[in-house]
Order: structure tokens, then sequence, then C-alpha cells
């Protein structure tokens, strides 16, 4: 299969959890835009590799944040939000 959100362990498949698939794909969008790739982090000295990691996972739980913010008013506008 190609869809990256299933792995197979031992046979048997596994679903990744979307919200984690997302955020690793902001985590390697900040990356990108600081030049460097998961991979490329491997070569630099380790406080700044977790520097940029820091930074990257900071940044994806700000876009997570922001997704679930619009999601909720979405399902406010048309009236579909759970009840709290």
């Amino acid at each position: 299969m190609s869809d990256p959100r299933i792995t197979k362990e031992a046979d048997e498949f596994v679903m990744e959890d979307p919200e984690a698939t997302l955020e690793r794909m902001h985590i390697e969008a900040y990356l990108r835009a600081k030049g460097h790739t998961l991979q490329s982090l491997q070569e630099l000295p380790e406080h700044e590799a977790r520097q940029l990691m820091v930074e990257a996972s900071a940044y994806a739980s700000a876009k997570l944040a922001e997704v679930e913010t619009r999601a909720q008013f979405v399902q406010d506008l048309h009236g579909t939000a759970p009840p709290l």
C-alpha cells in the first residue's frame, strides 16, 4: 500500500493517527524552511539538532491548534459541534 498513514508491523496493519501524520508534515515543513530535513539533523551537533526540533515541535503544535480551532469554528457555524 502506498498510503503513508498505514504501516505494516508483524503481519498486522496499523493505522497511524491522522493528527500525528499532520504534525510530522508541519515539523518537516518547518525544517525545510530552515534548510534541513529530519535526516540532515543527524549530521548536526546534538544541541543544534535538539533546538531545531524544539522549534519545529512548537511550530507544529501551533499549527495543529489552528487546525482544531478552525474545525471547531466550522462545526459551530453548521451547528454540528457536540455539546460541551
